[in-house]
């Protein structure tokens, strides 16, 4: 049997130090005395651990793609907030069809990676591969969680508070006039979008709409999902659309034209993220920003403290989002005949 490779967390095992003080020896950082580097480097000597092929200080951050354009820019913030801890962030775009999770994280804990960043993989999902957690627990390694986190499991994670996303919504539209609000949700079994789903069913009842008023169409995160689901929202008589994307609420404003509609003048459309370039769509999109920047900070400080040795608390810390109001959204008046 192929012997496993030496990580960098047996490294700090071995000797006595967290794993953040390995990586710092790793990349000759400051802020480690001489006795101090000459155990590390000892034991790195004791367990064969392969400097030169080996990985440490590399901090995986696993994601369901990058079509999603926010997914690229969480990305790229982790990175930034973990590269002062002498960290460095590989992102691993999981694809049907590609390269599993599994997959690459089992080549991450072959490699000795620090760390792991779940970022809405995994994490999200009802039915997620359980070969993942086993990976995790028979080679553990610090890893955090973003928009969820593992059922059973102890793990740290930092969402946004997608309920209260959706409630954000309702009511930015409802006090625009519109009384038949409908939602473009993501995939069932998500966690993101199953608790959007229940934010925009709870507003509608507080503000006494029922629930016909409240139709609910699942599709993927996508233009192509938002333009089928925003086509049988018309069909239901929809005045506004809440899309669970960026993406898919420009999908919806496709279906809305192609139907002979404006935006905003004849249908409200408000989208879910603040991705790139949003603001310079035609029109702008109105949509919910998720706080990305507090997110990575929070993520790359929760991670540096596993690896430190710390006490982090095990759990789901939700931050809130906000409405960019722009211009797809606008007061309700009755729908004019199509051109």
């Amino acid at each position: 049997m192929e012997q496993e490779k030496v990580g960098i967390t047996e490294v700090a095992q071995r000797a006595g130090v967290s794993v953040a003080t390995v990586s710092r020896v790793l990349n000759r950082k400051a802020g480690v005395s001489q006795k101090t580097r000459q155990v590390v480097e000892r034991a790195m000597e004791e367990l064969g651990y392969e400097r030169g092929t080996a990985t440490g200080g590399i901090v995986g951050v696993i994601t369901p793609g990058l079509s999603i354009p926010i997914f690229g820019v969480l990305a790229e913030r982790i990175g930034l907030a973990l590269a002062p801890h002498g960290l460095r962030a590989v992102v691993c775009p999981a694809l049907p069809g590609g390269v599993q999770e599994r997959d690459f994280l089992k080549s991450l804990l072959d490699l000795g990676a620090s760390g792991i960043v779940f970022c809405s993989a995994s994490n999200t999902l009802e039915n997620f591969d359980p070969e993942v957690l086993q990976l995790l627990e028979n080679r553990p390694v610090p890893y955090v969680c973003i928009n969820g986190r593992f059922e059973d499991s102890p793990s740290v994670a930092f969402s946004t508070d997608d309920a209260y996303a959706a409630e954000l919504s309702v009511r930015h539209l409802y006090g625009l006039g519109h009384r038949r609000i409908g939602m473009a949700a993501g995939p069932v079994g998500n966690r993101p979008a199953d608790r959007r789903v229940a934010g925009f069913r709870a507003a509608m009842a507080a503000l006494g709409l029922g629930e016909d008023e409240q139709p609910v169409v699942h599709q993927t995160y996508s233009v192509e999902g938002g333009q089928f689901a925003a086509e049988q929202l018309l069909a239901r008589g929809v005045t506004a659309v809440i899309a669970a994307s960026d993406q898919m609420a420009l999908g919806a404003i496709r279906a809305i034209r192609r139907q002979g509609l404006s935006v905003p003048e004849d249908v409200s459309v408000i989208g879910y993220d603040d991705g790139p370039l949003m603001e310079f769509t035609d029109p702008p999109l109105t949509t919910v920003r998720q706080p990305v920047d507090r997110l990575a900070a929070e993520v790359a400080r929760g991670l540096v403290g596993l690896l430190s040795g710390h006490q982090v608390p095990v759990g789901e810390l939700m931050f809130q989002p906000e409405v960019v109001v722009r211009g797809t959204t606008a007061p309700h008046h009755p729908r004019r005949p199509p051109a």
